[in-house]
């Protein structure tokens, strides 16, 4: 599910560089030193003005696993990866890598027929589904001692499900009703309805009355009415969503896809629409990681010589195993050199499919940058699939045993300054969390060559990503394990530094809240490289690497 569309600082032990008490996040913050602009990005600027100047980076393919990504975009046509084996719109396959006109990436929630899925249930939904359908046909007082430990989830999960969908069921009216007094009251007053227009209402239906107040009360605040409007539908159809499909476990989309959903390793399902019905946080994920720098557009993204891959595999609601392990096959196969993932849920249908890809891309490689989530909770104790550790069997099962060096899980941070220098959203762990990263008040590319603010991890990830994309592009001989190495090792770590626990007024020390302790830092992870490969980065013109 993605979980990021409602949401550094320099070595505090040592540093002590004072911050201005600032209300709103600085333009292109992420980007910027707290040094050099005394604010607490990862100092990307720096890094092309001081370390990387007059040098040329090689090509670095970036895959974006999301809800895809609009390729058309003013700041990411340059930009998006180009199949050079496949010619547009003949229908073969000409690379023979099983996807035909693959040329910006491939869709996984696509059918052979153009359409696409929008919104999906929730993974919590469908295992009830299944654990559901399973029992009814049981006597469940004859049940072996697996079944019995799947029927206690059955229940448990059917209290919580039916909880929820009442209550989304009872928003649902709640704001629809608001939603249609509303409207109403805009066909009698007009659009734009002013203060004056709604003192002198008079009405003796409740609902519009009701309204009224409403409005008037949110009006003396500074809200203009189709303000109102705009956030009363995104309520509607939040929780009209929730409860039709996502907390719905008879709402069924994949019957679009028209694959054998039972069989994991199945290969070339879907199409080529790589932007899909709602590329709002796929094209924002991309943007952060690559939007073409210096062309006066936008923004400028994290890393300089990318291509952007966009590879859909995340609905309204969760992503499906299967699908994310053949997003990484395919990104893998398809040359990507850094994966950005900025999903993530409570429970997982099938993660040894997952588990395999995630071995797969490392035995090629290549690095996979994952977002934490965003239900402030410790990871260590919670689930936040993928997630990484593999679950052993049998005896050993209390045992796990992490993923392959090629994954970063990545936590977001504030623009502030002070004790809320944490995301109040976000999830950490001491063991489940690599590192944090900028992630809130986040400006970034949007469909229709728009650019809005967003926060979540999902924003903080492919922060990470873009710095793992500029390392591999300047010093394209380090190896995946050595760039996570190196910018774990190259963070600005934080010590016994006092901030928020996410989600909670309760003081902690900052390197409780992650495996490093630290926050991204671009610059040093630059100066770090350039110390490993012994010569300060770049390639030459035909792409090969200078010697030191």
């Amino acid at each position: 599910m993605i979980r990021s569309s409602f949401l550094g600082f320099y070595l505090f032990a040592i540093a002590s560089v004072p911050l201005a008490a600032q209300s709103e996040a600085p333009e292109n913050w992420f980007n910027l030193d707290l040094t050099q602009d005394k604010t607490a990005g990862v100092g990307t600027e720096r890094v092309y003005k001081e370390l990387l100047a007059g040098k040329e980076g090689a090509p670095v393919i970036v895959a974006i696993i999301d809800s895809g990504v609009d390729a058309g975009h003013e700041d990411l046509k340059d930009v998006m990866w180009v199949n050079p084996g496949e010619i547009p719109g003949n229908g073969i396959d000409d690379d023979k890598n099983g996807y035909v006109d693959d040329i910006n990436g491939w869709n996984f929630i696509g059918g052979k027929d153009g359409r696409n899925v929008g919104p999906d249930n929730l993974e919590v939904a469908r295992v009830y589904g299944r654990l559901r359908d399973k029992f009814a046909k049981m006597d469940t007082l004859k049940l072996s001692r697996k079944e019995r430990k799947e029927f206690a989830q059955y229940t448990e999960l059917r209290s919580e499900i039916e909880g929820k969908r009442a209550n989304f069921e009872q928003r649902t009216a709640q704001y629809g009703g608001m939603l249609q007094a509303l409207e109403r009251l805009q066909q009698e007053l007009g659009e734009d309805i002013t203060e004056e227009q709604l003192e002198a209402y008079e009405t003796t239906d409740p609902q519009l009355g009701m309204m009224k107040q409403i409005l008037g009360n949110a009006m003396a605040e500074g809200a203009t009415v189709p303000e109102i409007h705009e956030e009363l539908e995104g309520a509607f159809k939040y929780f009209s969503d929730n409860y039709e499909y996502n907390w719905n476990p008879d709402f069924d989309a994949r019957s679009i896809v028209g694959d054998d959903y039972s069989n994991s390793y199945e290969r070339g399902y879907g199409n080529n629409d790589v932007q899909g019905p709602d590329a709002f946080h796929g094209t924002h994920v991309a943007g952060i990681v690559g939007a073409k720098r210096g062309n006066g557009l936008g923004i400028d993204g994290v890393a300089d010589n990318v291509r952007i891959m966009s590879v859909r595999a995340v609905p309204n609601g969760d992503e499906r195993d299967k699908d994310v392990a053949n997003a990484i096959i395919y990104a893998v196969d398809n040359g990507a050199k850094v994966v950005n993932m900025s999903f993530g849920k409570g429970y997982s249908w099938d993660k040894e499919a997952v588990d395999k890809a995630v071995k797969y891309a490392a035995k090629h490689d290549v690095l996979l940058v994952h977002a934490a989530g965003n239900s402030a909770e410790n990871n260590d104790q919670s689930d936040n699939f993928p997630r990484e550790a593999y679950q052993r069997e049998g005896f050993l099962k209390f045992l796990k045993k992490k993923y392959p060096n090629n994954w970063l899980e990545i936590g977001a941070l504030s623009w502030q300054s002070d004790a809320d220098a944490v995301a109040t959203f976000s999830n950490y762990g001491k063991s489940a969390v690599d590192i944090f990263s900028p992630g809130v008040d986040i400006y970034s590319t949007t469909p229709g060559n728009q650019y809005r603010d967003a926060s979540g991890t999902s924003m903080a990830s492919p922060v990470t990503a873009g710095v793992a994309a500029l390392i591999r592009s300047y010093f394209p001989e380090l190896k995946a394990k050595e760039v996570k190495e190196i910018i774990l090792t190259s963070g600005t770590e934080q010590g016994a530094r006092m901030v928020k626990l996410p989600g909670s007024e309760t003081m902690v020390r900052f390197d409780s809240l992650s495996e490093s302790g630290a926050i991204v830092n671009a610059f040093e992870a630059v100066k770090l490289a350039q110390k490993e490969t012994g010569r300060p980065g770049g390639v030459l013109a035909n792409g090969k690497i200078p010697r030191a």
